[in-house]
């Protein structure tokens, strides 16, 4: 079992009442750099004390939101792939069905891979729907470009015999030529998040690592099933639990009462993601099943609820019951953990959201060292 830890890089300061959206239209004027600048040094300090402690550093990227003030997982992991040691970065990842030119994402994370000492996990996204205005991308043919970018990207890492063409049906490069070629061969461990069964047998069918994020026992069984199906049907073989991933809301303290506290404002991150229904039910985007329950949900309760809407304000103690949340003392969090182990049928990636909101370093350090020296430890003992 290894760990990932992870933020959102959030800007919290912001009055949501006051806007539409937190996303796509809140106007830039709202972001303060100075208090910025401070929360990036947060940021940066909870990840390399990820890498004091022997923990795994997980990283994303979102545009145009105040949830995620980081856009751009390359300039991130460069500054991590010097200045830490031994975590292994994990972009979880690029969103290439929206980046006009994919060799230039094989270039950056090349270079990255060859910094690190070959520490480099590349992971590769669709992109939400809240994200395709900003960067005028066709909706219906996401899936498409985003299998032919993972393609090209291999293709342009495994190619060192000189410049080769690429005409696709969405790419046409000439000369791709990548260099720095990547440290680690034939190239760095590919990895896909995903939320929905299609896209988690389409992974199988490629043998890459799959992650699937706060979807609670039910839903992440439906999904590593689906991987562990197609796996199989593919590659005549049961998936290594090391192709499987899993991201929960993590807060460890000495007492449960400490645990809770700090777990209080960890939820942060699931109260504060408001969204302008234009911005989320994006015609194309999703499939005909998916986007009726959607309009049917819009029209009934007069606004389009979010897929993790019935989280927001539920007890912490509820949400550690499926998996939405891994809170208490060390002891409670391995039995959490272990339990939601055995009903997903395996996994060997914790991704561990340790911080949201306005939490500061000295909240997430202690919580992260708790996890690091107790509850690892245990976990690997209890599942070797």
């Amino acid at each position: 079992m290894r760990c990932f830890v992870f933020t959102e890089m959030p800007y919290p300061f912001v009055d949501e009442e006051a806007y539409e959206s937190v996303r796509v239209s809140l106007p830039s004027a709202v972001f303060d750099p100075a208090v910025g600048h401070q929360l990036y040094k947060r940021y940066f300090d909870v990840y390399e004390a990820a890498d004091r402690l022997g923990l795994d550093i997980m990283l994303n990227e979102h545009h145009s939101t105040a949830t995620c003030v980081e856009p751009a997982v390359p300039i991130t992991m460069a500054v991590l792939a010097r200045t830490t040691h031994r975590a292994r970065l994990l972009a979880l990842g690029n969103p290439v069905a929206n980046r006009k030119d994919p060799v230039r994402v094989a270039e950056e994370m090349a270079m990255i891979d060859v910094i690190s000492g070959g520490r480099a996990e590349v992971g590769f996204v669709r992109g939400v729907p809240q994200e395709i205005s900003p960067t005028n991308t066709n909706p219906t043919l996401m899936k498409e470009r985003l299998w032919e970018a993972v393609d090209l990207i291999l293709k342009a890492w495994t190619t060192t015999t000189g410049p080769f063409s690429w005409e696709g049906e969405f790419f046409h490069q000439r000369q791709v030529n990548v260099w720095p070629r990547v440290l680690q061969q034939p190239h760095p461990p590919v990895w896909v998040p995903t939320q929905t069964a299609s896209t988690a047998a389409e992974t199988a069918e490629r043998g890459y690592h799959l992650a699937t994020i706060l979807n609670g026992v039910e839903g992440c069984s439906r999904i590593f099933d689906a991987y562990r199906t197609q796996y199989q049907r593919s590659h005549g073989t049961d998936a290594p639990r090391e192709k499987l991933a899993y991201l929960g809301l993590v807060f460890v303290g000495r007492t449960h009462e400490e645990a809770m506290k700090g777990a209080a404002e960890l939820q942060w991150y699931i109260q504060h993601n408001k969204v302008a229904p234009q911005f989320t039910n994006v015609p194309g985007y999703f499939d005909v099943p998916t986007r009726t329950k959607m309009i049917g949900a819009q029209a009934k309760l007069g606004y389009l609820p979010s897929p993790i809407e019935h989280l927001a304000y539920a007890p912490v103690e509820e949400l550690t019951k499926d998996g939405y949340f891994f809170a208490g003392t060390p002891d409670e969090v391995v039995e959490q953990m272990l339990s939601f182990h055995d009903r997903v049928g395996g996994f060997a990636n914790w991704l561990a959201m340790v911080q949201g909101g306005d939490m500061t370093t000295e909240l997430v350090v202690p919580s992260m060292e708790l996890i690091a020296n107790e509850v690892m430890p245990a976990l690997r003992k209890a599942l070797a």
